[in-house]
């Protein structure tokens, strides 16, 4: 072996954790062994620092087939059918190559669908950039990962039918990408990852083997610095026209009832596949090396066990059948090799025909050591708590437009007009119409689908932050008519061995578990992405803790968008507002000032925000609904105006609040608001059924004309034509890309 391919030198194993693996195996790990292992071990592939941490959400409900540990989360949608969900991300490789690094990221999560036996059906992605104004590295990066999104989902036919993005200065050298996918199946075929039946038979299928993606777990769990642009080869190649055809051969080969262990080859690679799936069925398997098809012939058992080549998935076949399901591969004309069997013994053992090149306990490979990471407040949540609020601007026309136009608050319709969000034509409610999207499912039921996330809150107060992402979530659940009944996260942070990083961490995981047991959400599976860090600038990204919700809708009836649809019917305001403006994009973007009283989350207050909207939903008191988030209120109104091509008039002193200020009752971000937009006659019923309930409401204005005007005191405090409100949210992207009509 070469220097070059010599594992030791490039291990991400700590000192402790090599004298572990040689007590655990009472001799010194050959080559391939320790490469095995520091895949396995990585950070990306163990949860080694977080684990301790993840297990306090909550993961029962209800509607919970699948929790945590498996490569996709399962809920029950009735009528024999199971619904799928995952999350993952692809942050470093989308660093470096963010074309291919998006587009294998898509490729990923796909697989995990797969691999419970279920149909990709919708995609949704997360993204977090610097600023694309000043920046034309984030520029580039956004460009080119919103391509490869694209180009990858287009190719497959998955639809991209949601997703968010955000702008702060901590991503400009670490750009966020988190793609999630939901499936669909019946209840009948789904396949767990494990090996249960010794004799059975260890199938490779789909792309061949190379050297791309070797070391990209190891990649993954470091802090990326000048010299990770030679890490390129850490970056795996896609091919979305193979992972079609892996589709369609999978599914028909779940179908047979033969196939008996499932998992995609991601993180880690055959590695990975082949020692979670022993653990899990309580087996050993044996595999051979020379049976591996390789797409360079002079590659070593190191470079094969570890590389992550993307459109690869791992089958275990019941002895007896293997013919039979390669000849639907051969079908599908997908390469494919049986590699190995199950054995009774719990050990992984790899061969070179009779060689033995490794030879391991399934469980030293895959129990990993748990690191107990130290913790500490970090310095600059009390100092930034008591920054001094900005002078209320003179005209507050000028900055709600301002405001419009904030990259993270303006269209979107740049980047999903570039997906096709209808192919598979279940797409009932459509990227821009709300902020959930829905799906037509197959027994008649709906699925409501969002992500959702909010760093800026984060930074100030983690806890608080990262409960308050998962509530806006929710709150787009239920303002398209759906209940939500579970939940995917992914957690991206520094440096886990930064103490003050660690604490973030576990705060925001804190908030979610506390939201998640008060409101009965349960966590389905989620993902944790450590070492997001600039080492030049010694600073590390926001906390970025992201969840995608997914709601269940029984009836189309009780789907709702954002847009009024009738002049004259009312607008009213569901839930209090709040002079809480750390984190705001007022503060952020128009002031430029970073602090303050981040939005706290009132549980009690938003489980009876929850009753009285899907309520007032199903009995047809309420015709359109958005949520306050990102902007505020007057952002809310100014994105309904946007939508339903309506003006509204607004009086301000109507909306239930404690705020002082005019410039906080128009552009807090506090929690547990959603506007609504009601027909005159139902009026009545709303607000007693909110008052019934115990939520603050008020009605605010009316749908009318073309202008969006709000009073306060008897005078315009904010008058804006739809046309200017809508050249300044729909054009600012583009302009910033440099791609204005």
């Amino acid at each position: 072996m070469t220097k070059k391919e010599n594992p030791e030198l490039q291990l991400g194993l700590t000192e402790g954790e090599k004298r572990t693996l040689r007590k655990r195996l009472g001799r010194e790990p050959n080559a391939l062994e320790w490469a095995m292992v520091d895949a396995e071990w990585s950070e990306h592939c163990s949860y080694k620092s977080s684990k301790p941490v993840l297990k306090q959400l909550p993961t029962k409900g209800r509607y919970v087939l699948l929790g945590p540990g498996f490569d996709a989360g399962a809920i029950d949608a009735g009528d024999g059918y199971v619904v799928t969900i995952h999350i993952e991300s692809h942050n470093h490789p989308s660093a470096i190559d963010p074309y291919g690094g998006s587009a294998t990221g898509i490729g990923g999560v796909i697989r995990d669908i797969l691999s419970i036996g279920t149909r990709p059906i919708a995609l949704l992605d997360s993204l977090r950039f610097g600023d694309i104004r000043s920046s034309a590295n984030s520029r580039w990066l956004f460009k080119n990962v919103v391509r490869g999104i694209s180009d990858y989902g287009n190719c497959i036919g998955v639809p991209t039918v949601g997703g968010e993005v955000g702008f702060d200065p901590s991503f400009e050298k670490n750009c966020l990408v988190d793609v999630v996918c939901i499936g669909l199946g019946k209840k009948e075929n789904m396949v767990l990852a494990e090996a249960r039946n010794s004799g059975d038979s260890v199938i490779l299928m789909g792309g061949s083997t190379g050297r791309d993606g070797i070391h990209g777990v190891t990649f993954a769990s470091k802090v990326l610095s000048d010299e990770s642009e030679n890490e390129r080869s850490a970056v795996q190649i896609p091919s979305p026209f193979v992972k079609k055809l892996i589709i369609e051969a999978t599914l028909e080969a779940v179908a047979t009832g033969h196939v008996k262990g499932l998992k995609d080859l991601g993180g880690g690679g055959l590695t990975c596949g082949i020692s979670e799936m022993a653990h899990e069925g309580k087996r050993g398997i044996d595999v051979d090396v020379s049976r591996i098809p390789l797409r360079e012939s002079d590659m070593s058992a190191v470079e094969t066990l570890i590389s992550e080549s993307q459109e690869r998935m791992l089958f275990v076949v019941e002895h007896g059948y293997e013919s039979e399901i390669e000849k639907i591969f051969d079908k599908y004309d997908i390469l494919h090799a049986n590699i190995g069997r199950v054995t009774e013994k719990d050990y992984l053992v790899v061969k070179k025909g009779e060689a033995i090149l490794a030879d391991m306990p399934v469980e030293t490979v895959t129990e990993a050591p748990i690191i107990q990471r130290s913790a500490s407040k970090p310095r600059h949540i009390d100092t930034l708590r008591g920054v001094a609020p900005p002078q209320q601007p003179l005209d507050l026309s000028e900055t709600l437009l301002t405001l419009l136009a904030s990259p993270t608050i303006a269209s979107k319709r740049w980047i999903y007009e570039q997906y096709d969000h209808e192919v598979g034509v279940r797409t009932v409610v459509k990227p821009g119409q709300s902020g959930a999207s829905v799906l037509r499912l197959d027994n008649g039921k709906l699925l409501a689908i969002t992500v959702d996330g909010n760093p800026k809150h984060c930074y100030l107060d983690p806890y608080h932050g990262a409960a308050g992402g998962l509530a806006e979530a929710c709150r787009n659940i239920i303002s398209v008519g759906g209940e939500p009944v579970a939940m995917v996260d992914h957690c991206q942070f520094g440096d886990p061995g930064d103490p003050e990083v660690f604490w973030t961490f576990s705060e925001s995981v804190r908030g979610m578990s506390d939201y998640g047991r008060e409101l009965g959400l349960p966590c389905v599976g989620g993902k944790v992405s450590f070492y997001n860090e600039d080492v030049a600038a010694g600073s590390a990204i926001k906390p970025s803790p992201i969840v995608a919700v997914i709601g269940l809708i029984e009836d189309a009836s009780h789907i709702r968008r954002a847009a009024p649809r009738n002049e004259g019917d009312r607008i009213v305001i569901i839930g209090n507002t709040k002079p809480e403006m750390g984190g705001s994009e007022y503060y952020e973007y128009v002031h430029k000032l970073t602090g303050g009283e981040a939005p706290k989350v009132d549980f009690a207050a938003e489980k009876r925000l929850w009753k009285t909207v899907l309520e007032g939903i199903r009995k047809g008191l309420i015709d359109a609904a958005s949520d306050c988030s990102e902007g505020g209120l007057a952002v809310a109104l100014a994105e309904m105006t946007i939508a339903g091509g309506r003006g509204v008039q607004i009086d301000i002193d109507a909306v239930p609040s404690t705020c002082k200020r005019l410039d906080d009752l128009l552009f807090s971000e506090s929690h547990g608001r959603l506007v609504v937009s009601v027909a005159e006659k139902h009026v009545k019923s709303l607000v007693e059924l909110a008052e019934r309930n115990g939520v603050p409401c008020g009605v605010i204005g009316v749908v009318k004309g073309n202008s969006l005007i709000i009073k306060s005191g008897g005078r315009e405090a904010v008058s804006l034509s739809l046309k200017n409100v809508r050249e300044s949210w729909s054009e600012a992207i583009p302009s910033y890309m440099g791609e204005k009509q």
